[in-house]
């Protein structure tokens, strides 16, 4: 009798209930790993997209072209931000399996390579922004809308970038570090820094946009000023509490005195950071380019999306930390040499994440009628975000596939076919979609939005596809530092820390990943 059937026999209601029970759902200790991983990952993030969408609905109730200047930058701040994630994603993966193997050495170099990789991304991002901040700004206003100053909207967005520039260096040592205690299973600093920086930003984004206690009104200055400050205090926490957690987080220990990670382990780890980096960048730079094919239709369109991304953003948090704590649990259980409980567990998370967003999207659609009154604009751009809500509130579930099978072929090293699953089909079937049907023809917004977001579907499909003909599920890191050879032997041992070759590596499943 198998053990996924169970005493009601195969075929039968309470064999196959059972059967689906083990594969899908698991049991009480799976959640309670789940939860102890997610929660604070969710706490932080929900708490960050909540002071967010305050942030944002401060700056709304300026006015509408404030509204969309700050939008506009963000649409390629976020490139940056998720070119950034993907440049710590590559050494992430080696994280949590140097973790898992107890390798601490492992560990500190790739925290190394992160800090490398992420202020070199940081620099090029500098000069390009300060070089080009206007001419991408303006990409995004078109006529077509029956309100909304463009010149003013171009005035407030180049206000906005010249003071949010100077965040982005705290930023990434922060999602360094913050990064790598999560990779080692230390989720409460990274929580606690965030909760203090986003309470910081909310505070500060009153006080300065409005003008209290004395203080000019800044508008949209004064929001960008507070995201500067609230970085560099989430950056002080963190590096104050791994200061005083020295023995927990050996990877920071003395780091300033030997910043060597060796040739052969950065060019090996490079390997899977480099593809990401342009993987995360490529996607965002996908969303991007949609956002301003849907502009050409009209400043109204930028303000409503800039609306409903802002919801959207808050009510995501649980399925997407869902996902995010698949690189995690899967990673670590891969580091460890428990390959099947790795693949076990991913499906589980892909389900568990579904079911998140079914949820999800009945919040959305609840507060889709809503949620657009908070802001000071005209009633054609609250319809507008109205009706992308609900549009968006659709597609949720497939998204929350998207990002888990993303974050499990990622667990496994499998770059490649990551990338070929996420941006590729990003590039291939929505960007090419929402091109051609922006600026090859007359639709109106209201039609070619629900087309253009059902491409998303085609991307959940890959995912699945590849999850279930890949061997994936891999271990790519070696259980303990290799010791030096003695002289005079002929030993072709590793340098301590050094990675068995990803490629190279002996595959140990026995077939296709149901």
């Amino acid at each position: 009798m198998s053990p996924l059937t169970g005493p009601g026999g195969n075929g039968t209601a309470p064999g196959l209930l059972r059967r689906f029970r083990n594969r899908f759902i698991g049991d009480r200790r799976f959640y309670r790993t789940l939860v102890s991983v997610a929660l604070p990952i969710v706490i932080q993030n929900g708490v960050s997209n909540f002071v967010s969408l305050l942030d944002n609905v401060m700056v709304g109730r300026l006015s509408t072209e404030s509204m969309s200047g700050v939008s506009i930058v963000n649409q390629f701040l976020f490139v940056f931000y998720l070119a950034v994630f993907g440049a710590l994603s590559g050494p992430g993966i080696y994280t949590a399996q140097f973790h898992g193997a107890k390798n601490e050495d492992g560990v500190r170099k790739s925290f190394i390579l992160k800090l490398y990789i992420g202020l070199g991304a940081t620099a090029a991002s500098l000069i390009a922004f300060s070089c080009f901040g206007e001419q991408f700004i303006q990409l995004f206003l078109h006529d077509g809308s029956l309100s909304g100053d463009l010149a003013l909207t171009l005035t407030e967005g180049k206000a906005y970038l010249s003071v949010i520039l100077w965040g982005l260096v705290p930023y990434v040592l922060s999602m360094a570090l913050a990064s790598t205690l999560r990779e080692t299973g230390r989720t409460l600093p990274p929580m606690v820094a965030s909760v203090a920086a986003v309470g910081t930003n909310l505070l500060l984004n009153w006080i300065l946009i409005f003008g209290m206690f004395g203080i000019p009104a800044l508008g949209v200055v004064g929001a960008a000023l507070a995201t500067v400050i609230s970085r560099v205090v989430e950056l002080t926490i963190l590096v104050v509490w791994v200061a005083c957690h020295r023995r927990e987080c050996v990877f920071a220990t003395k780091i300033f005195r030997n910043l060597r990670i060796g040739r052969k382990l950065a060019g090996i780890m490079l390997v899977k950071s480099v593809p990401l980096l342009v993987n995360e960048s490529m996607y965002a730079l996908s969303l991007t380019v949609i956002s301003q094919c849907y502009s050409t239709r009209g400043l109204d369109v930028v303000a409503a999306q800039n609306i409903a991304s802002t919801l959207s953003m808050l009510l995501n948090v649980v399925f997407i930390s869902v996902g995010t704590s698949v690189s995690i649990i899967v990673g670590g259980l891969l580091g460890a040499g428990k390959l099947e409980e790795a693949k076990v567990a991913s499906r589980r998370l892909i389900f568990c994440s579904a079911l998140c967003a079914v949820f999800t999207m009945g919040l959305m659609a609840a507060s889709a009628p809503f949620f657009p009154l908070l802001y000071n604009t005209t009633d054609d751009v609250r319809r507008l975000a109205t009706y992308f809500l609900f549009v968006s509130a659709c597609i949720l579930p497939s998204q929350a596939v998207c990002n888990a099978a993303y974050f499990t072929l990622r667990s496994g090293g499998r770059i490649l076919w990551t990338v070929l699953s996420d941006s590729g089909v990003m590039w291939s079937c929505s960007v090419s979609v929402t091109a051609i049907l922006c600026y090859g023809t007359g639709l109106d917004i209201h039609v070619l939005y629900p087309i253009c977001q059902a491409t998303n579907l085609c991307k959940a499909a890959t995912g699945l596809i590849l999850l279930h003909v890949l061997h994936w599920a891999r271990k790519i890191v070696d259980e303990e530092p290799a010791k030096p050879a003695k002289p005079g032997t002929l030993d072709g041992s590793r340098e301590p820390g050094e990675l068995t070759d990803p490629e190279s590596v002996r595959d140990t499943d026995s077939g296709p990943n149901a």
